[in-house]
């Protein structure tokens, strides 16, 4: 195939156009086009509001060699990469492999074993998606919590409940990243993932994908159990080495489930289960990760910043990623940017509040709102211990709880600065994903971090106007930004307890749904070239 840069048409073209637009730039006729495949569509905004989609496309035609010669320097000759399992190994595996945990990284190490013929058992502490599609509206409406099915635990992992961005910033020759949007299209997301520059598949429909990839799986040979924790390892000395080695595991406290490979794929807020694999002296240290706040801003202001006016029309509600350097040695930047999306009460403890952003597919809310957050290490923690950073996040999340009563504290920008609990809001209102009041967010955080948050949003202000904006609505705490734990592993993908293998976003090797997903499949590839399945 031939690959074809910077092909560009006005938002709204048809597929006609973007044909038309193919033959002249190569100078043939309709009849000499095979195929052609759109690989990556970016937004030219530099001369806005006067703006154009930037197409990259690879097409398959006749007499390609002439066309190559003709044009040399204007295309390129491109084979692509399609992913492939790996070959199994030799050695025999007397037990189906255990998956803990259903989120991208446990999906897609299933889905991939289940495809090689492992018949994996996959454990989820949560329930299904319609389940905690129930659970998760209930506590926005009520306040009554579901400690097992809410906005952190259930099937799909933290990220169903998200914008559902799939970006990732990992390079990987093999394929791994394409498959998993290509997997994800297969099962129900739009086909334009596949080469949106920024892709997203919005919470609402990401609902089904994870459906119809467990769907999928137990089709294949595999199990998934809702409402079933890992609760504990059984280990038995090693009489070779003397280190224990993984005999079986125990879950919801007392089923006994023999298995002699175990993935952790357990997510970042399953902090019961850290504390657990900790006293089974599970090698792992504490890590550094950010903390910090949500920020709201009307959707149509970004419009303005990014494309020179308030509606986008046939563009998607615009993003934005800002970051900067602080004085302090900080660095502060956004995260998890949702477009036209929803502020969530993302709380998984009693007692302890923490937000979150999602959006649904069309992005169609009327806020923007994204994590500001600053950098946080063990130096912060005023501890060693492995754990410090989960007993840091819960400090801070106490703290947000006794701010709100259980309910979202919010906060104007203008009052964040006074320190002071806000009156009324502006002309930016909060769109909120449960109960929400007035308090003073500030007093969440140790007066450094506070200090450092506001100095970032001022910073921002230099690159979107505006981002400072008195009126612009705090919520708190952004405290799950990723694991505050890392468990360390080998190069054949294994922790410091042979048949233990940790992976995804909880142990640390992850950050964000593509990324988790795609330590997934690498976690599943270091079974497969180990052993055969029984």
């Amino acid at each position: 195939m031939l690959r074809i840069n910077q092909i560009k048409l006005r938002p709204g073209h048809s597929r006609e156009e973007l044909e038309d637009k193919i033959l002249k730039y190569l100078h043939i006729k309709k009849d000499a086009l095979l195929d052609y495949q759109i690989q990556k569509q970016s937004i030219d905004a530099r001369k806005k509001p006067d703006i154009f989609f930037s197409y990259t496309i690879d097409v398959k035609v006749k007499q390609e060699s002439s066309i190559l010669r003709k044009m040399k320097n204007q295309v390129l000759k491109v084979i692509r990469q399609d992913y492939e399992i790996p070959s199994c190994g030799e050695l025999s595996l007397h037990s189906r492999p255990v998956i803990a945990g259903s989120g991208p990284a446990g999906l897609f190490c299933g889905y991939l074993l289940a495809k090689a013929g492992y018949r994996p058992l996959i454990l989820e502490r949560g329930g299904s998606v319609d389940e905690r599609m129930q659970d998760v509206e209930e506590f926005w409406k009520s306040g009554r919590l579901n400690l097992s099915s809410n906005v952190q635990f259930g099937e799909g992992g933290a990220g169903t409940f998200s914008d559902g961005k799939l970006n990732t910033l990992v390079k990987d020759a093999k394929g791994r990243g394409r498959f998993v949007l290509e997997t994800f299209v297969a099962h129900g997301a739009p086909e334009s993932i596949l080469y949106e520059q920024k892709p997203h598949i919005g919470t609402d429909i990401l609902i089904h994908v994870v459906k119809s990839m467990r769907q999928s799986i137990e089709a294949m040979g595999g199990e998934i159990r809702f409402h079933t924790q890992l609760t504990d390892l059984d280990l038995k000395p090693d009489t070779q080495n003397g280190h224990p080695v993984l005999k079986g595991i125990i879950v919801n406290q007392e089923e006994y489930l023999e298995t002699k490979l175990l993935i952790l794929a357990v997510g970042h807020s399953a902090r019961d289960t850290f504390h657990m694999l900790y006293e089974k002296q599970l090698d792992m240290q504490a890590k550094s990760f950010a903390v910090g706040v949500r920020i709201e801003h009307p959707q149509a202001m970004m419009n303005v910043c990014q494309y020179g006016k308030e509606a986008a029309g046939e563009l998607p509600a615009a993003s934005y990623k800002l970051t900067a350097q602080l004085e302090n040695g900080r660095g502060a930047y956004t995260f998890c940017m949702c477009p036209g999306g929803y502020v969530v009460n993302a709380s998984s403890e009693e007692g302890r509040l923490a937000v979150n952003g999602m959006s649904y597919h069309d992005r169609g809310g009327v806020n923007a709102n994204s994590a500001v957050i600053v950098t946080v290490t063990p130096e912060d923690y005023g501890s060693a211990h492995p754990l410090a950073g989960i007993r840091f996040q819960r400090m801070l999340e106490e703290r947000a709880w006794e701010q709100g009563q259980g309910r979202v504290p919010v906060q104007c920008f203008k009052d964040f600065c006074a320190n002071q609990v806000s009156d009324q809001f502006g002309d930016v209102k909060p769109q909120i994903k449960g109960a929400f009041v007035p308090a003073n967010v500030r007093a969440i955080f140790p007066e450094g971090l506070g200090d450092s948050l506001e100095e970032g949003i001022r910073l921002m202000d230099h690159k979107i106007h505006g981002f400072a904006r008195e009126d612009a609505v705090l919520s708190g705490v952004e405290s799950r930004t990723s694991s505050p734990v890392k468990i360390f592993r080998n190069e054949e993908f294994e922790s410091n307890i042979p048949g233990v293998y940790p992976c995804g976003e909880g142990a640390g090797y992850a950050g964000g749904i593509t990324s988790a997903a795609m330590d997934g499949i690498k976690t599943a590839e270091a079974v497969i070239l180990k052993y055969r399945p029984k």
